[in-house]
């Protein structure tokens, strides 16, 4: 998705220096083909379920961690300093542990959604390509972007959504 942002963008400046010849422009949303891909939405869907798992797995071990505190907090009174510092120190690293996992999953997620979307990105191109290219389009520029200030002329989303079978 980042790298079509890009494309999009670096396509938008190209036309903003302004050309000698007139080129032929349209328009694409981007967010609602992919949306309506079935692989984005199997995707999405696998990403949603990996994350659930892993929330699931941490969302124990923070519950056993409270459990813990909660008994060693109630024992303090009557157990020696050592053993209070050392039970201290087991929290401190259990909570260590939790911020790694923590941080462990957002880079397995953002890992694997972008293993799951390379291909999805890919098919797209090729066909934006093949639409431009059919179409004697020189830009197709994102209809969502924040950088597009005037939207006319044609748009070809339906004619890739048609070539995509959508």
């Amino acid at each position: 998705m980042k790298k079509l942002s890009v494309l999009f963008a670096a396509a938008m400046m190209v036309v903003s220096v302004g050309m000698a010849k007139a080129q032929k422009i349209a328009t694409l949303d981007v967010a609602g083909i992919l949306n309506a891909m079935p692989e984005k939405k199997k995707a999405d869907t696998e990403i949603t379920t990996f994350v659930n798992a892993k929330q699931a797995e941490m969302k124990k071990k923070a519950e056993a961690a409270q459990t813990k505190y909660a008994l060693y907090t109630k024992e303090a009174p009557t157990k020696t300093e050592a053993e209070n510092k050392a039970r201290g120190e087991e929290m401190q690293k259990l909570q260590e542990e939790m911020a790694q996992m923590e941080d462990k999953m957002r880079k397995d997620a953002t890992a694997k959604q972008d293993l799951l979307f390379e291909p999805i990105e890919k098919k797209l191109m090729d066909v934006v390509t093949k639409v431009a290219k059919a179409n004697g389009y020189d830009y197709i520029m994102d209809a969502n972007s924040t950088g597009l200030v005037y939207k006319a002329g044609p748009d070809a989303t339906p004619a890739v959504k048609k070539e995509l079978g959508l």
